[in-house]
């Protein structure tokens, strides 16, 4: 069996046909919108409301330790967390450029989202079917958390093919509310 094709194969078809399809159309105002008080968001550079705030351009992705409960995030939000995510591994894994939370640059625009979720996509499926069988097999090696070091790379891809399924679907959840809430019914 071919497990790589398998791993790959999945996730692309999901991003083809399910998620990406409707991510088009995403307007700023949807990018941004608060469907609840207290939402965590991408908040310019000195406004955020959250306890922390990462980034290194004109606008930082909220967050904070132990909020309880968690607030809800917005579609910005959601789509930065998945961006940063797969540019980090892509540059510990794949050659792209540095990332982390603190120096990232995350897209003010719903546009340069859409953009930035495209090339990180691309980058890390075409890294991930460079692997093969034998690549997904080797241990995460020392850029993993220590406990993960000895675990097998196919973890670490499996849980982001979770992450994109998980956050896609709550992203579109949030466009379906956008279109029937803050538009009208």
């Amino acid at each position: 069996m071919d497990w790589n094709a398998e791993v790959t194969d999945q996730i692309d078809a999901h991003w083809q046909t399910r998620l990406r399809p409707r991510l088009d159309g995403l307007t700023d105002d949807e990018y941004f919108w608060e469907p609840v008080d207290g939402c965590w968001t991408l908040s310019r550079r000195g406004t955020s409301r959250a306890q922390l705030s990462f980034g290194a351009g004109e606008f930082t992705w909220d967050y904070g330790e132990t909020v309880d409960p968690e607030p809800v995030t917005t579609i910005a939000w959601r789509l930065g967390h998945l961006i940063e995510g797969f540019a980090e591994s892509n540059a510990k894994r794949f050659g792209g450029p540095a990332a982390d939370l603190a120096t990232f640059e995350f897209a003010g625009t719903a546009d340069g989202a859409l953009q930035q979720l495209d090339d990180v996509y691309a980058r890390w499926l075409d890294g991930v079917r460079r692997l093969g069988d034998d690549g997904l097999a080797q241990p995460q090696g020392p850029t993993a958390p220590p406990a993960f070091a000895d675990k097998p790379i196919a973890r670490v891809i499996l849980y982001s093919n979770v992450e994109l399924i998980h956050h896609g679907a709550e992203i579109c959840l949030l466009r379906d509310l956008y279109l029937r809430l803050a538009r009208g019914r």
